[in-house]
């Protein structure tokens, strides 16, 4: 009976799954795609009700984790997260070390050209070379290339490979801070990037740059290079943790590549509460992002500035008191998990153990949000690279088809699918118990079936221009 029971339980999470998955992309066009605010989204209203949109999302992650559950042979949930692709390549330092210095060159010619033609270039976003590049180049191409293949960052970090070529390290950096300074300056640049001209006008872009390229300089002379750029560089530590969901590595133990994601499972990176506030935040931005450039998110900043609240403000204690909901949320989660079940581990630990299925999420979010305006512009961004210091007379913009909408709720989906499945395997790896691996999981799941309800919802909202900026 008990094996009956179960058989048909995963029957039952099976159709719940495939049927969720059918009604979100059986008209894929049904999203206006408001979570991106990009040029050439779908701006038709969704086609079905939007409560089953949204309940069928929440469904679709809930069904994968009743599914998961059922999967309880430690040695195959083993086998997934530590497969790969045979041994790892050795790579000799000599190449390394080529590499690293043809990405250091790289890295500052383009830091070089950014600042020079910011100044000096056409004050027009659509053809400046700066705009481009920073904001289709770097925050759109760049990250997503940095979770869907490889993290390279560190050779290419033009800051980075000036402060390693001169005396540094003067002070010990305070390890009871963390990455508490990086999660500052994620939302601090997030914020600059929001309320600020610095994405049409690049002057404001440049001075900016150059204003990032004196503290950096600054404080990783002082602290060292390994301390600043792993612990407090928000540019640095925001691409290290979308690196980690990438399949594959190349350090200075060899090349190497594993199933994307599954790194997550077994990195040991995260320590304390400010690692899990990184992952949390990149979550966030986005959602923020996608917020207030809807309809709805546009009408509450109006409404909140008629009362009275300057409309920084209004924005301000939106984007904070956002963030700490979402932190808060998940700690919440870690909380409850620690008493429900009977174990050693504290809150803290259990928030630090699952937090890596955070990034799973933030990845399906980066790619919703910015595949289009990516693919939108990239031949200004094949044309800026390749000219530099000639702008495009006719710049060229690619308009995306209307089923193209319908990418951004798979890859939100996908994200969370992952996110469950690290998560799990998470479980297994901590708990000894299959009934502990299993229920520890709850909260979690229940934490992101909201993210997903939520991040949905922003999807299927029309798009608008965020007011008084």
């Amino acid at each position: 009976m008990t094996r009956l029971r179960h058989l048909s339980l995963r029957r039952f999470g099976l159709g719940l799954l495939l049927a969720s998955l059918l009604s979100l992309l059986s008209d894929p066009a049904a999203a206006s795609n408001a979570a991106v605010g990009l040029a050439g989204a779908s701006e038709d209203n969704l086609a079905v009700p939007q409560w089953l949109y949204l309940a069928t999302g929440g469904a679709t992650v809930g069904a994968s984790a009743l599914l998961a559950s059922f999967v309880t042979d430690r040695r195959f949930i083993e086998r997934v997260h530590l497969w790969q692709t045979g041994s790892e390549a050795g790579v000799s330092d000599s190449v390394l070390r080529a590499l690293r210095v043809a990405g250091g060159v790289l890295g500052l010619a383009l830091l070089a050209l950014v600042v020079y033609l910011g100044y000096t270039g056409p004050q027009v976003p659509t053809v400046s070379f700066a705009v481009i590049v920073v904001f289709a180049g770097l925050r759109a191409g760049y990250t997503m290339f940095s979770y869907l293949v490889t993290d390279t960052w560190r050779a290419l970090n033009p800051w980075r490979t000036v402060v390693s070529a001169v005396p540094n390290g003067f002070v010990s950096y305070p390890e009871r801070l963390g990455r508490w300074p990086a999660v500052a300056g994620i939302l601090a640049l997030v914020w600059v990037e929001t309320a600020t001209d610095v994405t049409t006008r690049p002057s404001v872009l440049a001075t900016a740059l150059v204003a990032y390229s004196v503290v950096t300089l600054a404080g990783a002379v002082a602290v060292g290079a390994d301390a600043w750029f792993d612990k407090v560089d928000p540019v640095s530590v925001f691409l290290h943790f979308y690196g980690r969901v990438a399949p594959i590595r190349l350090d200075d133990d060899g090349l190497s590549f594993r199933l994307p994601g599954m790194r997550l499972v077994t990195d040991d990176d995260l320590t304390d509460l400010g690692d899990v506030a990184v992952a949390v935040v990149l979550v966030w931005e986005l959602t923020f992002s996608g917020f207030v450039t809807t309809e709805q998110g546009a009408a509450a900043v109006r409404a909140l500035a008629g009362v009275g609240l300057p409309p920084l403000v209004v924005y301000g204690l939106l984007y904070l008191g956002g963030f700490a909901v979402f932190l808060g949320l998940y700690v919440l989660a870690a909380r409850v998990t620690a008493r429900r079940i009977d174990t050693f581990e504290t809150p803290l630990d259990l928030a630090v153990k699952f937090a890596p299925s955070l990034l799973a999420i933030a990845a399906g979010y980066h790619l919703a949000h910015y595949v289009g305006f990516f693919v939108s512009l990239s031949p200004m961004l094949v044309a800026a690279l390749s000219s530099p210091l000639s702008s495009p007379a006719n710049p060229v913009v690619l308009t995306l088809p209307a089923w193209f909408g319908g990418l951004n709720v798979a890859f939100v989906l996908v994200g969370h699918l992952l996110a469950v499945w690290v998560a799990h395997s998470q479980a297994y790896r901590t708990f000894p118990s299959r009934l502990q691996a299993v229920r520890s999981q709850f909260p979690f799941v229940a934490v992101m079936i909201l993210y997903t309800v939520l991040s949905l919802w922003l999807i299927s909202l029309p798009t608008a221009s965020p007011p008084f900026l």
